[in-house]
């Protein structure tokens, strides 16, 4: 009876802050849906705020896609091989490295903006493209999937499983594609879930980098809220979220386990 009581008061606290998260959100989404906010639902339901949205902002979205799934290959691409190397090395340097890496974190949004564009803002084209922004979304994003690469890799002894594909003659590029990557699937996914959600979301250090030509979906939202109706700012919320959620679900399907067949290579 303790037990049951315990449970049901845990239950409860979980299901409060479950509500506390998830009613704003709700109430957000049919705001976009109503045809007078401030009258409520019994003005009616309407996708006309939808349709003004998809219409007057469609670019932002697609820009917003491409630009999380650019920056979700170059993080693979970049973190991965980092991750590797910082599990196979622990020296005072590669925790220098690892440290190094967090700091586009710790440091402001804007900050890291306006650094970019001291940098990097004299650059012909560059300054007014969407791979200025792309640029700043990796060095945002580059360290939680090295972190989280890493913490799997730091978990599994790494070391024996290398040195018992060695001994069966596995290369160096067969035992990272056979052993490691396999080993830290769940780091990887884990990276790419946040890549993709910070890089969808991302409006600090992209309200800076953006120009009229490279406005993302969160710049836009933001000024949907600002210049135009209730309604309007709302129904780009909902946009929001029905492109960033099958995207988030994609990802999870791609990355569920499949079996690994591990293949030696012939030594002369």
């Amino acid at each position: 009876m303790k037990h049951r009581g315990l449970f049901l008061l845990q239950l409860g606290f979980t299901l409060l802050v479950s509500a506390f998260l998830i009613v704003p959100v709700i109430l957000s989404i049919l705001a976009g849906l109503t045809v007078n906010y401030f009258v409520g639902l019994e003005s009616g339901l309407t996708l006309r705020w939808v349709i003004e949205v998809w219409t007057g902002y469609r670019e932002t979205i697609f820009l917003s896609i491409g630009l999380s799934l650019a920056c979700l290959a170059v993080t693979l691409v970049l973190g991965v091989p980092t991750a590797y190397v910082l599990a196979k090395r622990q020296t005072a340097l590669t925790r220098a490295i690892e440290e190094l890496l967090v700091m586009p974190v710790a440091v402001p949004g804007l900050a890291t903006a306006l650094a970019l564009i001291v940098t990097y803002g004299s650059v012909s084209g560059f300054r007014t493209s969407w791979a200025f922004i792309l640029v700043g979304h990796v060095l945002f994003t580059l360290p939680f999937m090295v972190r989280s690469v890493l913490a799997v890799l730091s978990a599994i002894d790494l070391q024996t499983l290398e040195e018992g594909a060695a001994s069966l003659g596995a290369g160096f590029w067969s035992r990272f594609r056979d052993i490691v990557l396999p080993n830290c699937r769940a780091g990887i996914l884990a990276g790419s879930l946040m890549v993709v959600t910070l890089s969808m979301g991302e409006f600090n250090m992209t309200w800076l980098l953006h120009t009229p030509f490279t406005k993302t979906l969160p710049v836009g939202l933001a000024d949907a809220y600002a210049s135009l109706r209730l309604e309007i700012g709302s129904a780009y919320t909902l946009v929001f979220f029905l492109m960033i959620m099958p995207l988030l679900l994609g990802l999870q399907a791609f990355a569920k386990p499949r079996p690994v067949k591990f293949v030696a290579e012939e030594t002369e």
